[in-house]
């Protein structure tokens, strides 16, 4: 048993070594479920135990695992599911933790393969995934990768660090000196970079972090557009204070948004100017992945997701427009899937006392707010939804999502929030010129959010507000469902 293979921390490396380990026999599955006081280990961090004491992953500091190994065979032998205690209140009193804190852990010994595989496979296809089991329910985020571009000894130095950080890293280099040097150090992913008008093409992620690491200002610009045209969580250049700010009056001359300019990170690092590539590369990551525990890992951790779900459906011809299926579920199903895997500070459904079906679709993670003045207007839903949400003292802002809205993709929820995330008091969604839902708001706009009347929604209050975003959306992405034919014509259009 190597000690790499010991300390994997990444549930999606847990996972696989639990799966490879299956195909030859029994395994158990440890899983935290509760943390109390200065645990090293978060709630829903994993261990894979074979019942020959190999095993892949920690749940603490060295205090207690080797007795969680014993616990885990012994389970394997039995068969039978066990939940342990150590640290205050455990009856284990010769295993103290000396941080004065609890765990507790599950331990399986035949968890279902088809539920960690579909974990599995979902983070290592970078989604985030949900792993519910023992009763539970565990949300994980797809790892930290960087894509650093430059030249010369500073994208390598922090190329190695991530490397042995256990970050993935894609390289970018200019100088064909620089590419030879990354390939000989065994760096899997390098492209070299032409010219800068053919760039490689863009594969960010959400979970990704974009590095400039230029002094050269023909490379500055398309390098970073192009950053902030993706979906990176991290857009950073170095240069001194003076470079930043040249940097930026280019991007806006060429007309690059305020709130676009703002999300870049410049100078880099947790301390600025340093002057060795080494330890640039020490301050860069550090600002990394204090930025990805921020914004990344749990973006949506102060933002109530509220989905307006009471409308009459008086134009769709046939029932309940809601109900009706859309690519093999109800409509309602589609809108309520969104973001299922992140962790959100709440999920607010605001339904008509009298159109409860659509409450049965939804499940137990969503909350659900009857609108007795559905009537009047959707403005009443927004005003309910909101009146909920501001009651939970870790809501910053409503995600305000319309059930009848089918196809919008997770990630434009996701640019909304980045907008939050980087300064807008509000952003909202432009699609084929109008302004619509989806829509975010920061809880300084709530009171006014409650002043809005009739059949109006959020729009009135955003050209009101400062300091605010749009964010485009393909108009056949953006339709909503009001009528038997805005069902058919749609489906077509997708399937087209």
């Amino acid at each position: 048993m190597s000690p790499m293979q010991r300390y994997l921390e990444h549930p999606e490396d847990v996972l696989g070594q639990w799966l490879d380990w299956r195909r030859d026999g029994a395994v158990a599955l440890i899983m935290v479920t509760t943390t109390e006081g200065g645990a090293v280990r978060e709630a829903g961090a994993l261990m894979a135990v074979t019942d020959e004491s190999q095993a892949a992953g920690y749940i603490s500091g060295g205090c207690i695992d080797a007795d969680v190994i014993l616990q885990a065979e012994a389970a394997l032998k039995s068969g039978e599911t066990m939940s342990l205690r150590y640290g205050a209140g455990s009856p284990f009193v010769d295993l103290p933790l000396p941080c004065g804190g609890a765990i507790e852990v599950t331990i399986l010994p035949d968890a279902d393969e088809a539920t960690l595989r579909k974990c599995h496979d979902a983070l290592a296809a970078r989604r985030p995934a949900r792993l519910a089991l023992g009763g539970f329910d565990a949300r994980y985020t797809p790892k930290l990768r960087l894509r650093i571009a430059g030249r010369g000894a500073d994208p390598l130095a922090l190329a190695r660090l991530a490397r042995a950080s256990g970050v993935d890293a894609a390289l970018q280099l200019r100088d064909g000196e620089d590419v030879q040097a990354a390939l000989l150090e065994g760096f899997d992913t390098v492209n070299a970079l032409d010219t800068p008008t053919d760039l490689p093409p863009l594969d960010d992620d959400p979970w990704t972090a974009f590095i400039l690491m230029f002094h050269d200002g023909d490379w500055e610009a398309p390098l970073l557009r192009q950053a902030l045209e993706g979906p990176a969580f991290y857009v950073g250049a170095v240069g001194s204070r003076r470079t930043h700010a040249r940097r930026c009056d280019a991007l806006r001359e060429q007309g690059v948004a305020e709130t676009d300019i703002a999300r870049i990170h410049g100078p880099v690092g947790l301390i600025p100017s340093m002057r060795d590539a080494s330890m640039l590369a020490v301050s860069t990551l550090g600002e990394i992945v204090a930025t990805y525990h921020q914004t990344a890992k749990t973006p949506f951790a102060h933002t109530a997701l509220m989905m307006l779900a009471a409308g009459a459906s008086a134009r769709f011809e046939e029932g309940d427009k809601l109900l009706a299926p859309y690519e093999g579920e109800p409509v309602i199903s589609h809108a309520a899937s969104l973001l299922e895997a992140e962790d959100a500070a709440s999920r607010l459904a605001v339904i008509r006392p009298e159109a409860m079906k659509r409450a049965s679709l939804l499940g137990q993670s969503w909350h659900i707010v009857e609108n007795a003045e559905a009537a009047s207007g959707q403005a009443s839903s927004l005003r309910a939804g909101v009146e909920a949400a501001r009651q939970d003292g870790r809501v910053q802002q409503v995600l305000v999502l319309l059930a009848d809205m089918p196809a919008v993709p997770e990630h434009h929820l996701r640019k909304l929030q980045r907008a939050i995330n980087t300064g807008a008091t509000a952003a909202m969604t432009e699609c084929g010129g109008k302004l619509m839902p989806p829509a975010i708001f920061t809880r300084k706009t709530f009171d006014a959010l409650m002043q809005v009347e009739g059949d109006r929604g959020a729009k009135g209050v955003f050209t009101t507000l400062t300091n605010t975003a749009t964010i485009v959306l393909d108009p056949a992405l953006g339709i909503d469902i009001d009528t038997m034919d805005d069902l058919a014509k749609h489906q077509e259009a997708l399937h087209a």
